[in-house]
């Protein structure tokens, strides 16, 4: 789903435009045909509208022969670009709800008939154009369509390899039970390639650090957005915090503090605090608390996890504003319509941009196109990714925040504020939660962000 849909009216818009552009190449010899009906009658110039008569043979134009060819042409242009309509609609279908079996057969029959519309296209070009000629268009990339499919096709098929020579590889170790370090160069070699190629086997403690990495990532970049509009806007940011610390202490049941001593220099991480909380809110179901039927996943847990690994390894390197422009009520798109309106109140979004065309929208299931909702998108993505990977474990990680007041544990939680030599003074503690961390079975630790302060 990461290629934008306008790639497919385009490669049909290139065929069609090609053929009212271009004329066929001149056929110097013409097509005879027996006339059965001699007593015809004939002009003066011999000739019956585009047909005239040689030596008692009916003889057809050139001019009539080439509108037959682009008639056949485009009913072929067309036939196959019902077919293709018909197929992406089937693999959109697919896409919502999740049928896996169902998206695999879409999208060869989509490929399929990008192939039949790119060969038909080469076959119209090679009757007008010389052999340099196509040699030149090739290498201007003329089939960019096509060749991007071919590309990931074969990118796909390498990666197949790599997987079959990395699990040979393994199986060969563990017949050969006694050699006693058992990650040689060659199998090391293997997981670099796998990394390089963006394939992960199985989920990891690792792979959900990193993930958790991405999501910090956008956080501090809508963060830094929401800080400069409220800003903008001349918000008093102290007490935006006080607010915040506020919701924060009735939200995790903390006795509330007589005074504030965050920084307005430091307003940013309790924004961004504000952030986590509520586009974690839910993150413990399966859904986020959006479906309530959980049969899926009691049913057949085994599958289930392997779904949402699946789905984790196609959504991941998918361009969100993309996928919610072709699929805007899908089950990532509520959750982004959901999480956008709890993060942005209305009073706050009028504040920041004087109407609430933004919230209008998403409120009837849509997705703006501005800079702050694109932003938003990216910390969506980090959260949804993050909680299908999690869901992909056996027992699932335990999440767990810090709360206000707590002493500081470098085991499980790192400072957003760095200290002089890199040591927390004495008497400091948890101010407030920032975003939180992952506990895993096999002693694992993905590492819980906070903010301190010296004790009150």
């Amino acid at each position: 789903m990461t290629r934008k849909v306008s790639n497919f009216s385009d490669l049909i818009q290139r065929v069609t435009t090609s053929c009212f552009l271009h004329s066929f190449a001149d056929d110097r010899e013409e097509e005879y045909h027996s006339d059965s009906f001699g007593n015809k009658p004939q002009d003066e110039q011999g000739y019956y509208g585009e047909e005239k008569m040689v030596m008692g043979l009916k003889v057809i134009s050139r001019e009539e022969k080439k509108l037959k060819q682009m008639r056949a042409l485009m009913e072929e242009v067309f036939e196959a670009v019902s077919a293709m309509k018909s197929a992406y609609v089937s693999l959109q279908e697919a896409h919502c709800t999740w049928d896996p079996q169902s998206l695999r057969e879409a999208d060869v029959a989509v490929v399929a008939q990008l192939k039949k519309l790119a060969l038909l296209r080469d076959g119209f070009h090679g009757s007008v154009s010389t052999v340099e000629e196509d040699e030149g268009r090739r290498r201007r990339g003329g089939n960019a369509p096509y060749e991007t499919v071919m590309k990931k096709e074969v990118k796909a098929k390498d990666l197949h390899k790599v997987k079959l020579g990395c699990v040979a590889t393994l199986t060969s170790h563990e017949n050969k039970a006694r050699r006693p370090h058992p990650y040689t160069k060659r199998k090391l070699g293997c997981n670099s390639q796998m990394q390089e190629a963006g394939f992960v086997a199985a989920p990891s403690p690792e792979v959900l650090e990193a993930t958790m990495a991405q999501v910090k990532e956008a956080s501090k970049s809508f963060t830094s957005l929401l800080l400069s509009l409220m800003q903008d806007a001349k918000w008093d940011m102290a007490a935006a915090v006080r607010s915040i610390e506020a919701a924060s202490d009735k939200y995790y049941n903390n006795p509330a503090t007589s005074t504030t001593t965050v920084s307005t220099l430091h307003a940013k991480y309790a924004l961004e605090s504000y952030i986590f909380r509520k586009m974690f809110q839910g993150f413990d179901h399966e859904s986020f608390y959006m479906d309530n039927n959980t049969l899926s996943s009691l049913l057949n847990p085994a599958q289930f996890r392997r779904d949402c690994f699946s789905q984790y390894h196609d959504m991941k390197s998918t361009d969100p504003s993309e996928l919610l422009g072709v699929l805007p009520t899908c089950h990532f798109g509520k959750f982004c319509s959901n999480k956008y309106l709890s993060v942005v109140h209305p009073k706050m979004e009028e504040s920041l941009f004087g109407d609430l065309v933004q919230h209008s929208l998403v409120s009837e299931g849509n997705h703006p196109r501005t800079r702050f909702y694109k932003e938003f998108l990216g910390v969506a993505k980090g959260v949804w990714l993050l909680h299908l990977l999690a869901f992909s474990f056996d027992p699932l990680p335990s999440k767990f925040e810090a709360s206000s007041g707590a002493e500081f544990h470098p085991r499980y939680m790192e400072t957003v504020v760095k200290f002089a030599g890199g040591r927390v003074p004495p008497g400091t503690v948890v101010g407030f939660s920032v975003s939180p961390g992952f506990k895993f079975r096999n002693g694992s630790v993905v590492k819980a962000r906070v903010y301190l302060m010296a004790r009150n």
